[in-house]
Order: C-alpha cells, then structure tokens, then sequence
C-alpha cells in the first residue's frame, strides 16, 4: 500500500469531517486524554467520512479502541510502545507507524517492521513541548539510508513551503498539523497542500 505524499493529523472527528472531502487520501485521528465514549464517537465519525472519501484513516495511540473500530492502521510513539500489545496489534491486521527521533528508537522501531517511520521535529514545532530540539532536513536524509524501503514521513513544524525541502531530502510523506488547523482558512492551506503534494 502505497500512502499518501500529504499528511495531516487532526484532534477530533470535526476537522476530519471538514477537511476530508476536500480531497485528503491519508489522516491521522490524534486526540489526548478523552473519556472512552468520546474517542468511540470521533472514531467511529472519522471511520465514516474517511470510507466515504476513499481516504486512509490512522488512530493514535488508542491501539485497543482502533481495534474494537475495526480501524486499519495505527500510530505508536516512543511512550505509547512500552505499553502496546504488539502480538495483540498484528493479530488484529493493524498496519503500524511509529514515531523516531533517534537512532536507539530507530532500532527499536525497525525491528517491529513498522509500515512506516516518522521522524520529527524536522523544524520547531509549538505542538507540545518536546526534549528533542529540531532534527533538519540532513537528519531526513539519513533515516532515508537507514530505513531501505520503508516509507518515511516528515513531521514537526512543517509547512507548504517546507514541504519539497523534505521530500527532496528523502521523505515519502509529510505531516501537517498546526499549519492547517491554525490558520485562518483551513480549507484554502489543505488545498493549497495538495497542491504542492500530488
């Protein structure tokens, strides 16, 4: 399965269903701390609009509830992998990425035979607070030359005008989050990343 050279990662059901239709073919479901009945909801909201629009869904974190889903792929950090079941996550055909940031995670990563690898930040982000400074684009090429053929995704303070620069230094994908959720038209910054994506 070939994914998606565009990226975004959204909080809730409510920007996937706002932003999906506009022509995105891979999303990620991130959202922190919600109660068991609210992740369902947005689970189940996003799982619908994404089958509609033919687009690929991934769940962070929330292996489990991914599962109940019936969700198809998932996304694991570092954190998140000293706690999943990963016999338990492959039983159930779940495609897998993880996050990196350094070589050890790297290692550890591959050796899970990941369905892709994430390294960020690439740039400074105001996500959240991270301990890892920005990696840059010399990074990207690296991991390039240490994964083979397993896809690579960009994330971290990434932007349409960033976007080539992190192909070009070896990434399949890049991730947006704040570029697109920040801005004071969603929908013109999804475009305009399709755009520069496809």
């Amino acid at each position: 399965m070939t994914l998606d050279r565009f990226y975004p990662i959204f909080d809730s059901a409510d920007w996937i269903e706002r932003l999906v239709p506009l022509g995105i073919k891979l999303v990620q479901l991130r959202i922190k701390d919600a109660a068991p009945d609210v992740l369902r909801d947005n689970i189940q909201r996003a799982k619908r609009v994404c089958a509609q629009h033919g687009c690929t869904l991934i769940i962070n974190d929330y292996w489990q509830a991914a599962i109940e889903a019936g969700c198809d792929y998932i996304h694991l950090g570092q954190e998140d992998l000293d706690d999943a079941d990963i016999p338990a996550i492959r039983a159930a055909k779940l495609r897998l990425g993880i996050s990196t940031h350094d070589k050890a995670e790297l290692k550890r990563a591959m050796a899970l035979a990941p369905d892709y690898i994430a390294l960020g930040p690439i740039y400074p982000t105001i996500l959240k607070k991270m301990k890892w400074h920005e990696q840059g684009l010399a990074k990207l090429s690296t991991w390039r030359e240490l994964i083979g053929e397993t896809p690579l995704v960009a994330i971290g303070g990434m932007s349409v005008d960033r976007a080539q620069g992190a192909f070009d230094a070896g990434a399949d994908v890049v991730a947006a989050v704040t570029d697109i959720t920040l801005n004071p038209s969603p929908e013109d910054r999804v475009r305009a990343w399709l755009r520069v994506t496809r």
